[in-house]
């Protein structure tokens, strides 16, 4: 059960969080409230499409409350974007599982955004999906810095410029309200970024605009498909799977030579992954967190995330037993309140209880199903949770 400082913070939680209740428009996403399913990675799909298990997934996330779903990274049709089967595809094949998906979370009253999603060189060298097709990365270098691979060549830039756009495109027609295109996390578009992945000494060079050629490449392209309306989120990040403390930029003017490229080539919103939404990015400067900065740079809607209604963060230590759930979502509140950001995206206590928000609106704390890490050695059914 999760506790509250006292009896009266459930009384105040609808007030609390009543400004994340009002409604959003960006393009073509339209939002009743403020509240986003965040994507995770849940490995359900047969062969690449989604079935009635997705569906109910993301339809149940709806109903409880949340006014924006945004899938689980879906790959682009590029033979070497994924890792697993079991990861949905853009591909004519998944139409027909995602047209029903997106139906159910529409008929719920929600918004529904697709995630473009390429690993890159996480995909590994020994992938069991499509064996013997290359991983894909700026210079061949694993997240650990070790050469792994070929770097990408110039035919391999246009194909994955194709590969996004064509999801995209794809994306539209099927329904969805907009597209989220993963940059972060050391994934593919990531790697371009980050000077352990990125030797290069080309135009595609970490100096070269930041590293942002390629993303900026992929935006434009997936603008000139979509066209003027069609919103186009990016999602970034300064960590990386497994490397919590890697780093893209030290200083504002450094993000902002990364972001800069992504708001000329036409994104409609940004989405900056954190794991702890309450912590100051650059702590020098002042107190905001990386969306905050994120909003003063670009002056596009932004949507934050990290560790919202969980009682330990991403990867690391518990929280405090002093930092209580109200605590946490009176400083979530302030923060939006300050114009921080524009959407908070909820992941892993969603994951726990599809309920989550609407039961967090209403003070009913003491019904949430706690989010858990599942132990390895533990087995885990998860059509418990799905």
């Amino acid at each position: 059960m999760i506790t509250t400082t006292h009896d009266r913070d459930r009384r105040s939680m609808a007030e609390l969080l009543a400004p994340f209740l009002t409604p959003l428009d960006v393009g073509t996403l339209h939002s009743r409230n403020r509240f986003a399913l965040a994507p995770m990675t849940r490995l359900k799909a047969v062969q690449g499409v989604p079935t009635d298990v997705d569906v109910d997934y993301y339809r149940r996330r709806a109903a409880g409350g949340a006014g924006i779903v945004i899938t689980e990274g879906v790959l682009v049709p590029d033979a070497a974007a994924g890792f697993s089967p079991r990861i949905p595809v853009f591909m004519p094949e998944a139409e027909a599982g995602w047209r029903k998906t997106i139906d159910a979370v529409h008929a719920e009253g929600s918004a529904i955004v697709a995630q473009l999603w390429h690993t890159g060189i996480s995909r590994g060298v020994d992938s069991r999906h499509n064996p013997g097709v290359p991983p894909k990365s700026p210079s061949g270098r694993s997240l650990a810095g070790d050469i792994v691979s070929e770097p990408m060549t110039e035919a391999d830039f246009a194909a994955v410029v194709e590969a996004y756009a064509t999801a995209a495109e794809l994306a539209q027609a099927w329904g969805f309200d907009g597209v989220e295109i993963h940059g972060a996390h050391g994934y593919l578009l990531d790697q371009f970024l980050w000077s352990r992945t990125n030797t290069r000494v080309d135009a595609y060079g970490r100096s070269a605009a930041a590293g942002t050629s390629l993303p900026a490449e992929v935006v434009a392209e997936i603008r000139r498909r979509v066209g003027p309306e069609f919103t186009i989120v990016y999602r970034f990040s300064q960590w990386k799977a497994d490397h919590y403390r890697a780093r893209l930029a030290e200083t504002p003017a450094e993000l902002e030579a990364i972001l800069a490229p992504l708001v000329t080539a036409g994104v409609s919103m940004l989405h900056p992954s954190t794991r702890r939404h309450w912590l100051p990015e650059f702590p020098g400067e002042s107190t905001l967190g990386l969306a905050g900065w994120t909003k003063r740079i670009t002056g596009l809607p932004v949507i934050a995330v990290g560790s919202v209604g969980i009682e330990a963060a991403y990867g690391a230590e518990p929280v405090p037993e002093s930092d209580t759930v109200y605590d946490r979502l009176a400083t979530l509140s302030a923060q939006f309140e300050h114009g921080d950001f524009d959407v908070i995206a909820i992941g892993r206590a969603m994951l726990a209880d599809a309920a989550w928000v609407e039961k967090t609106i209403s003070g009913r704390l003491d019904e949430i199903r706690p989010y858990r890490k599942i132990p390895e050695t533990e087995h885990l059914d998860y059509d418990r949770f799905y």
